[in-house]
């Protein structure tokens, strides 16, 4: 059995922690809350951007653009986001993971564009390709950091540096629940507008879209707007998810840590009545001796 002071110790060290996660804890639900509110308020705009825009280019008819064709490079570029801190539990290492184990994303054939240390340092050592790195942004997300990334990106795709460009991050959809999202931003995805197409890829209703202006100036416009919308949603959705993990990770460590100070506590209890007892077994034998 462990000595009484070594027991004490360790309880000690484990109080000493718990009021740490207690007051990560604290500070994670005030920064959620307003995370939270951001993230609901602008929910909806940026996934109605993202189904619109597919629908918008779906109606187009057969519109010759370099956005909307798949690059010559074989390189996707990954616009991935995690956070600059960990004791977020499985938040970080989930988005890492929906690349790493991607059937479709091969190791060679990806560029990052990390949006979050722990994001850009986990797949730096596992030798993926990191080609910027924009870990300040992901601290209090504004749109111009997003229209910096997209720009970016952008440049690279019309330079024939990548042929796709996707984007991992962390949906919010509530408190509890944050799930691990892949989106492909360019080329855009027509298959799943929403919209049934017929073999020659044209929409079945045949209500195409009309554009006032020039139909490539038009697209030129448009495309960049849209991937800075989705960017900047994603960077939202992602802080909030973030805060609401290290809430849950610091909630759970406290509980674990009230356990473990009930353990040591019954331990130490039991050490030192067991001291007590030793002590009063040697006094009485000691008297018997004498007597």
């Amino acid at each position: 059995m462990a000595s009484m002071r070594s027991i004490k110790r360790r309880r000690e060290s484990v109080q000493s922690t718990q009021q740490i996660t207690k007051a990560m804890k604290l500070v994670s639900t005030v920064k959620l809350q307003r995370a939270k509110q951001r993230a609901e308020q602008s929910k909806s705009y940026f996934h109605n951007m993202y189904s619109t825009v597919k629908a918008i280019l779906a109606r187009a008819g057969s519109i010759r653009h370099p956005y909307l064709e798949k690059g010559k490079s074989t390189k996707k570029a990954i616009i991935m986001i995690t956070s600059n801190r960990g004791l977020a539990g499985g938040y970080n290492s989930n988005v890492i993971k929906l690349v790493t184990r991607s059937g479709e994303l091969k190791k060679e054939d990806c560029v990052i564009y990390a949006v979050g240390k722990k994001g850009k340092d986990a797949l730096k050592k596992a030798g993926y390709e990191v080609a910027k790195d924009y870990s300040d942004a992901i601290e209090e997300p504004i749109y111009v950091d997003a229209m910096n990334i997209v720009k970016d990106v952008l440049a690279d795709f019309e330079a024939d540096k990548v042929g796709e460009i996707f984007l991992a991050y962390t949906g919010f959809k509530n408190t509890v629940s944050h799930e691990p999202t892949l989106l492909q931003l360019l080329p855009v995805d027509l298959e799943s507008s929403g919209i049934d197409m017929d073999d020659d890829g044209q929409p079945d209703d045949k209500l195409l879209m009309n554009f006032e202006m020039n139909e490539t100036d038009a697209i030129s416009m448009l495309i960049p707007k849209y991937m800075t919308s989705i960017v900047f949603g994603a960077m939202i959705e992602a802080v909030a998810s973030e805060n609401g993990a290290r809430m849950q990770a610091m909630d759970s460590a406290t509980s674990n840590a009230e356990d473990m100070i009930s353990a040591l506590s019954l331990q130490y209890n039991r050490a030192r009545q067991s001291s007590i007892t030793q002590e009063l077994t040697e006094i009485i034998a000691g008297a018997d001796a004498i007597g």
